[in-house]
């Protein structure tokens, strides 16, 4: 019957394209296919009595209950207008480079997505406070456009993120079912820590490419990036740049290192960054009754969708694995051309395309599930995987025509810029991420180097 599941994952797909709520679609049409299916004889009713044992797991699940401290710590950030006097500051201090405003736009989304974690929240906050700027001061808007849109994406990558806290949970089930598969009963565990540890390197790599390829292109083209003339009341002094680095970067070093030295929990480490982001906000005075109302708005909001798409996937899964999709999807790789690398590149060229009409928590509940176990039941490392699932999906976020970053930021664009100024900035930093991935792929000690360091020296 693995053909069900086949026709049950497209009518997904094309109920999704059509505008349903992703949650309501993965749970509903599962269950419609199973109702079908016990009224054909083709699938065995017990399999849904594990429903409520599925949700329940999920409700008690340690690692994702660090999911609404983390959107809670972003939000909160986003609030206390910390990205703002940031890019004042960076601005200042690299005005008088050709490109400056462009590599502080580029630190500054590095360390918003640190903090956020959240790719349309940042490409919007960076699009509302750094396009007008970089327009006025004559950047082209191809230029202004791409690097907003790509330093947005790096909220995928950057670690502490709840996408990668998602991931990791997800990977951590798949590595252990596939080495059950292999008939090892003490599996080993992949953690959360170990995606952050194996995210860190690629990650800041992204951000060195993207500022070389700034600085070559305002070399070769300097009238697409102007350099700007500083005023003399307008030094930035160093007590200025310590005030406006100093309290996120304290921030995401806790949160970070504290994880990575194995002295709290992802989830316990949410929380000190969750409290820390409050305190933040406090202490610059952005904090009312009113704000703070909105930030747990915000934060219930986007908690919520995560975890009803999270069992509606649950509920997908169960009813895909039932009609032995996972058993056709196993058979379908192991017989592809090219061993494990042949595997490795259709699944990747599938989660890229896949990209195009699903958001990243619905393709990491919903298609990892699937294809994780069989390729880590190939041999390979679920940590590179991990990552090099996070950079592919990055890519496809920043991909010409239908990348979700060129939306968010089509939406808070003046009408100066055009959607194929935005698709036209866009298309270096997707090569530049195509080649990261190639990297790492070829050298796969990019990722998983630092997490031997930290956990196996």
């Amino acid at each position: 019957m693995e053909w069900v599941a086949a026709v049950m994952f497209l009518t997904v797909i094309l109920v999704l394209l059509a505008g349903f709520p992703v949650a309501f679609t993965l749970g509903g049409t599962a269950l419609i296919f199973a109702g079908l299916g016990i009224i054909g004889g083709g699938f065995n009713e017990a399999l849904l009595l594990g429903l409520p044992n599925r949700v329940f797991g999920v409700m008690t699940n340690e690692t994702l209950m660090a999911v609404p401290l983390f959107v809670f710590m972003g939000v909160t950030l986003e609030r206390a207008r910390i990205a703002e006097e940031l890019l004042e500051t960076l601005s200042g201090l690299f005005g008088s480079l050709r490109g400056g405003l462009g590599i502080s736009v580029t630190i500054v989304g590095m360390m918003l997505a640190a903090s956020t974690g959240i790719v349309g929240a940042t490409v919007v906050t960076m699009g509302l406070l750094s396009l007008p700027t970089m327009l006025k001061r004559g950047y082209a808007p191809e230029i202004a456009s791409g690097t907003i849109c790509a330093s947005g994406t790096l909220g995928q990558i950057i670690p502490p993120s709840i996408i990668l806290v998602m991931l990791g949970d997800v990977m951590t089930t798949a590595y252990q079912q596939a080495q059950l598969e292999m008939g090892v009963y003490s599996p080993k565990t992949v953690s959360v820590g170990d995606l952050f540890a194996g995210a860190l390197i690629p990650g800041l790599l992204l951000v060195l490419l993207y500022v070389i390829y700034i600085l070559i292109t305002a070399w070769f083209r300097p009238h697409t990036m102007p350099a700007h003339r500083i005023d003399d009341g307008q030094s930035i002094t160093l007590w200025q740049v310590l005030r406006a680095l100093a309290p996120p970067l304290i921030l995401i070093f806790a949160v970070l290192g504290s994880i990575l030295m194995g002295l709290a929990t992802p989830t316990e480490a949410a929380g000190v960054g969750a409290m820390g982001a409050l305190l933040l906000a406090l202490l610059r005075r952005q904090l009312n009754v009113g704000r703070l109302q909105d930030i747990m708005r915000a934060t219930l909001r986007i908690s919520s969708m995560v975890f009803m798409i999270l069992i509606g996937a649950s509920i997908f899964s169960l009813v895909f694995r039932g009609y032995g999709g996972d058993d056709g999807v196993r058979a379908v790789l192991e017989s592809l051309p090219g061993g494990i690398v042949g595997a490795v590149i259709v699944v990747m060229l599938v989660m890229f395309l896949l990209g195009f009409v699903l958001d990243f928590i619905e393709i990491t509940f919903v298609v990892v599930p699937i294809v994780g176990p069989v390729l880590l039941a190939m041999g390979l490392d679920p940590v590179w995987l991990g990552i090099m699932i996070a950079i592919n999906l990055q890519t496809s976020f920043l991909t010409p025509p239908f990348g979700f970053a060129l939306f968010y930021l089509r939406g808070v664009a003046p009408p100066s810029v055009t959607t194929g100024h935005i698709y036209r900035g866009a298309v270096p930093f997707v090569a530049i991420q195509l080649f990261a991935l190639l990297l790492i792929a070829l050298f796969p000690e990019l990722v998983t180097w630092l997490p031997d360091r930290i956990y196996n020296s």
